[in-house]
C-alpha cells in the first residue's frame, strides 16, 4: 500500500526521512564496515524498515498537520526495529524471512527477528497463541531457519518462553511437568536450527528482566534451554527496566551459567547458590541498612558483584554467554503507580503511562558482555487490553479500551518517541 502525503512539507518530510535513515544505519555512513557474521561487532548496523509503522505514522501525522509528532515518528522511522514472526505456515515464514534478508543484504544491514510461535505462549494471556502442536513449531522454525539461510541476521527467540514457562502459568496447567518439558525441547530445538541455518546468525534466548526471574533461576533455564549452542540471551523484551540494572542482571546470569557448568568443580549444577538481585551470601545480612541485596536499590548490589568476584573470580571471556538488551521503553524506567490507586494487580508492565524510549539501538554498547542495545518490542505496538485489576474493560489510566496486544496504537507511540531519554535526534 502506497501513502501519499500532500504538499512541501509532506515531500521534505519524506526526504528527511530517507537522510536521517541513512546517516544513521545505512551502508554510506560506514562503506569500509561490513554487515555482522556470526556474533555482532560494534560496527554492526541493524537494519531500518523503510515501511515501518512509524514511518506511515509521520505521513499520517504530517497529512493532519500534526508537525510535532511527525517530526518524531519521523525520527523513531530512521531508527532499526525488529521484526517480528507470530504465526503462519512454515512456507509463508520461509518466505516472509527470505524477502526481510533480501532486504536487509540490500541495504548493508543486519536484520534483527523474532521468533514468537512456541505453542502455549503467554500462558493464554493477551499475547497468548502459538504454534499448535511441538511439530509444527518445528516445522515453523526449520522454515524460519531456511529464509534466513546465509545471514547476517540476529534471531531473538521466543520473548517470555523460559521466563514463564508452562509450570509458572496460573492453575495447574502442567501439574505433571510435560508442557514444561516440552517447551524446553522446543527452544533446544529452535536453538539447533536457528544456528544451523548459517554462520551469520546470532541467536539469543529469553532472559527475562532484572525484576523477575532471580539470578540463579534464570541461569539453570537458560542452560536447560540450550544456551551453551546459542549466543547468548535477550533481556528486558517489551518490559522497562533501567539499562544499567539490565547490564549488571545479565553479566550476573551470564557467570552464574559459567559457575555451575564450567566453573570451579565445587560449584556444578550449582546455579542455586549463585547471588542474585534479591540475595548474596557475601553480604552480612545482619539487618543494618545497607547490609543486604535489595532488589529496589542498585547501590546494595556490590555485594552480589563481591560474591561472583569471590566465586568466580575472572572467567575466560570467551567461556561467557553474552546478551542483548530491549531499550524500545525503558528510557524512564518503570511505571509506579499513584500509592493506593489499585487494590488488584496494577499491571505496571502493560502500556504503563508516561514511559520512553531509551538509548538507541547499537552494538556499541561499552559493556563487555552486553552485544547490543536494541528496540525489539515495537514501539507503539499495545501489550493488550489492560484493565488493571478493576474488573472492568476500560484501562483507568487512558480512560479507554486499549487495543488488542500487538495492535498499533498512536498515542503509545507519540508518548514513547516525546519521552525520549536520551531524546530523538532531527
Amino acid at each position: 500500500m502506497t501513502y501519499r502525503m500532500r504538499g512541501r512539507r509532506a515531500a521534505t518530510l519524506v526526504a528527511a526521512l530517507a537522510v536521517c535513515a541513512a546517516w544513521l544505519t545505512g551502508p554510506s555512513a560506514r562503506a569500509e564496515e561490513p554487515a555482522a557474521a556470526g556474533p555482532l561487532t560494534t560496527a554492526t548496523r541493524f537494519y531500518v524498515d523503510p515501511d515501518s509503522r512509524a514511518a506511515r505514522q509521520a505521513a499520517a501525522d504530517e497529512l493532519q498537520g500534526d508537525t510535532g509528532n511527525a517530526a518524531n515518528m519521523a525520527r523513531l522511522a530512521a531508527l532499526p526495529q525488529a521484526r517480528w514472526f507470530t504465526a503462519g505456515s512454515a512456507e509463508q515464514v520461509r518466505a516472509d524471512a527470505a524477502a526481510l534478508l533480501d532486504k536487509a543484504r540490500a541495504a548493508g544491514q543486519v536484520p534483527v527477528i523474532v521468533a514468537y510461535d512456541i505453542p502455549g505462549r503467554d500462558c493464554g494471556s493477551y499475547s497468548g497463541g502459538g504454534a499448535p502442536s511441538s511439530a509444527a513449531y518445528r516445522q515453523w522454525i526449520d522454515g524460519l531457519a531456511q529464509g534466513i539461510g546465509a545471514g547476517p541476521a540476529l534471531v531473538v527467540v521466543e520473548p517470555d518462553g523460559l521466563a514463564l514457562l508452562p509450570k509458572d502459568c496460573a492453575g495447574s496447567g502442567d501439574p505433571g511437568g510435560t508442557l514444561t518439558a516440552a517447551r524446553l525441547a522446543d527452544l533446544n530445538y529452535a536453538v539447533t536450527a536457528l544456528k544451523a541455518a548459517g554462520p551469520g546468525t546470532a541467536v539469543y534466548l529469553d532472559g527475562g528482566n532484572s525484576k523477575w526471574r532471580a539470578v540463579g533461576d534464570m541461569a539453570q533455564r537458560l542452560i536447560d534451554a540450550g544456551v551453551a549452542r546459542a549466543d547468548g540471551f535477550s533481556l528486558d523484551v517489551s518490559n522497562f527496566q533501567p539499562t544499567g540494572n539490565l547490564d549488571r542482571y545479565g553479566t550476573w546470569v551470564a557467570k552464574c551459567v559459567w559457575f555451575a557448568t564450567r566453573g570451579p568443580a565445587w560449584g556444578r549444577g550449582h546455579t542455586d547458590w549463585c547471588a542474585t538481585q534479591y540475595w548474596s551470601a557475601a553480604a552480612p545480612n545482619d539487618g543494618r541498612p545497607g547490609n543486604a541485596v535489595d532488589a529496589e536499590d542498585p547501590s546494595t548490589w556490590h555485594w552480589t558483584d563481591a560474591w561472583y568476584d569471590q566465586a568466580a573470580g575472572n572467567p575466560p571471556a570467551g567461556e561467557l554467554a553474552h546478551f542483548v538488551v530491549d531499550t524500545s521503553r525503558n528510557g524512564l524506567g518503570p511505571w509506579t503507580p499513584a500509592p493506593g490507586a489499585y487494590t488488584g494487580d496494577a499491571e505496571t508492565w502493560c502500556n504503563p503511562p508516561g514511559r520512553g524510549l531509551g538509548p538507541r539501538p547499537t552494538a556499541d554498547t561499552g559493556v563487555p558482555l552486553a552485544d547490543a542495545y536494541l528496540y525489539i518490542k515495537i514501539v507503539g505496538e499495545s501489550d493488550g487490553s489492560c484493565t488493571r485489576g478493576t474488573g472492568g474493560t476500560i484501562d483507568p489510566e487512558y480512560g479507554v479500551v486499549d487495543p488488542p496486544a500487538g495492535a498499533w496504537w498512536p498515542e503509545l507511540a507519540h508518548t514513547l518517541a516525546r519521552n525520549a531519554q536520551p531524546a530523538l535526534l532531527p
